[in-house]
């Protein structure tokens, strides 16, 4: 699936995942990819225009204007959650250097059948 966004604050790294549905509040997780760091997932991307000195290679950068384009897999299992049991979506949250920070979550439900 492609998956497209703008607008995004280019100084703030994000995660672009699919995920179950978490709980209000909660951080996205299990996601399929997991962490990805070694930047080669299909189901888990870190974008980010200004990522940390061990993040050189793994991060993509964000367009002009905080854009990206990119593929995701989407899939009917994460790990042993089954999405057409449980809620899966598309995600985005703050990086890692700003795990707790849950005003950057954005929830794209995907059906599954």
């Amino acid at each position: 699936m492609t998956v497209t966004g703008k607008g995004f604050d280019e100084t703030v790294g994000i995660y672009l995942a699919y995920c179950v549905m978490p709980k209000l509040g909660q951080a996205p997780t299990p996601c399929g990819g997991g962490a990805n760091k070694l930047g080669i997932g299909d189901a888990s991307i870190w974008i980010s225009s200004n990522p940390p000195p061990y993040g050189s290679g793994l991060a993509i950068a964000f367009k002009g204007g905080g854009r990206f384009t990119e593929k995701l897999s989407v899939t009917r299992n994460i790990g042993k959650f089954d999405c057409t049991k449980v809620k899966c979506a598309i995600t985005v949250r703050a990086d890692h250097l700003r795990g707790a920070d849950r005003s950057y979550d954005t929830f794209i439900p995907i059906k599954i059948k």
